[in-house]
């Protein structure tokens, strides 16, 4: 796993296995954010689909 921060994916998702440990940012170099509605209106529609729970 690659554990550099990437600075221009702000993340503050510790649980997730991406996120890099030492800042609050994604260490992936790009990600896939997507929805669970039909016609999203708010930022809490919204899901990073590129989480993957840390073991």
């Amino acid at each position: 796993m690659n554990d550099k921060a990437n600075m221009s994916i702000g993340c503050s998702v510790t649980q997730c296995k991406h996120h890099c440990n030492s800042e609050n940012y994604c260490t992936l170099s790009s990600i896939q954010v997507g929805t669970h509605e039909a016609n999203p209106t708010m930022c809490q529609c919204t899901d990073c689909e590129s989480f993957e729970k840390r073991a």
